[in-house]
């Protein structure tokens, strides 16, 4: 996933909870003079885009103390929206019995995309219910995963 480094997170999360923000998850897509640098934010209120910007003004001035990226890039604060974007475990266990797309980094029965529905997580493995039968993933083999909107 372009997700980004545990330095990076480690950086950006006090300044979100600071503002009394959930950090999600910080995306980081190294581009050259077009790089992003995408921060997924949530409250239990949603939210705005004044809390956007709110959170990307305390954030940008905590990445210019700290410089951790060389270059330019895009800083991009954004609610995780309804097909909210799965980091961590936690993520995957907090949503069992939603339905979820998954893309590994290697294949896994010749694939390496999955959709289907979350039955769990346990120790470090997050079984998915897929055309009926039940997948277990690495989680250090998902590459990138989101929620997928159910009318």
């Amino acid at each position: 996933m372009a997700q980004a480094s545990e330095k990076l997170v480690a950086i950006i999360e006090p300044a979100v909870t600071a503002l009394g923000y959930e950090l999600v998850g910080v995306e980081y897509l190294p581009q050259g003079h077009h790089s992003l640098l995408r921060i997924y934010i949530d409250h239990e209120e949603g939210i705005t885009a004044d809390d956007c910007g709110d959170v990307s003004h305390q954030v940008s001035a905590v990445l210019d103390v700290e410089d951790p990226i060389r270059g330019a890039y895009t800083l991009e604060v954004s609610s995780p929206g309804l097909e909210r974007p799965l980091f961590t475990l936690a993520h995957y266990a907090r949503f069992v019995g939603q339905l979820a797309e998954i893309r590994l980094h290697s294949p896994l029965a010749g694939r390496r995309k999955f959709k289907g529905r979350i039955l769990g997580v346990e120790d470090e493995v997050v079984t998915v219910e897929v055309d009926g039968e039940a997948q277990r993933f690495a989680f250090d083999n998902i590459d990138k995963a989101h929620l997928v909107y159910e009318w």
